[in-house]
C-alpha cells in the first residue's frame, strides 16, 4: 500500500530538495544553465527576515515529491492576489495527482486569504501543463507580453 501524500509548508531542511526540483525543471525546459539561484539564497528568500516567497511541498514519508512556490502580488485594479511562480513534480512522480494536490492547495490558500486572483505563466509549448490548467477553467491569454530586464541590464 502506497503511503499518503501530505501537502505542507516547507521547512528549512526541505530547501535542498526544493532546489533540486528547480534544477530538474530547468533541465525539462532545456535551460539548465539559467539557474543562478542557490539553495542558500532560496532558504533566505523563504525563511529570512525579509522573506518574499512561500513554499509548500508534497511529502510522502519524508521524501519531497513536488513543490509549489508563490508570493503575494498586487493589482492596481483588483488588489491583493497570488502569483504561482512555479509548481514542480519530480519527473518520476508525474501523472499521479501530485500536481493537482499542490495546485489546489495554492487555490485554497488564495481563497482563505480572499485574494482577488491567482496568476501564473505557462510556456506555450507545454501542452500537458496547458491541458492541466484548462481542467480548472483557467483563463489563458496571450494579450500580455512579458517584460524583463536581466541582472546585467539592471546594473547597466
Amino acid at each position: 500500500m502506497e503511503s499518503e501524500i501530505i501537502i505542507r509548508k516547507a521547512r528549512r531542511d526541505d530547501i535542498p530538495f526544493v532546489h533540486a526540483l528547480i534544477r530538474e525543471l530547468a533541465e525539462f525546459e532545456e535551460a539548465p544553465l539559467e539557474v543562478e539561484l542557490t539553495a542558500a539564497q532560496l532558504e533566505q528568500d523563504c525563511f529570512g527576515t525579509k522573506s518574499i516567497i512561500e513554499i509548500i511541498v508534497a511529502d510522502r514519508n519524508g521524501e519531497i515529491l513536488g513543490t509549489a512556490m508563490f508570493y503575494e502580488k498586487y493589482s492596481t485594479w483588483k488588489g491583493r492576489g497570488v502569483h504561482l511562480e512555479d509548481f514542480i513534480v519530480k519527473s518520476s512522480e508525474r501523472r499521479k495527482g501530485i500536481g493537482k494536490l499542490l495546485f489546489e492547495e495554492v487555490i485554497r490558500i488564495a481563497k482563505n486569504r480572499n485574494y482577488a486572483r491567482m496568476e501564473w505563466q505557462v510556456l506555450d509549448w507545454n501542452a500537458s501543463a496547458i491541458s492541466f490548467y484548462k481542467k480548472y477553467n483557467a483563463g489563458l491569454t496571450n494579450e500580455w507580453l512579458d517584460g524583463r530586464l536581466t541582472r546585467n541590464q539592471i546594473q547597466d
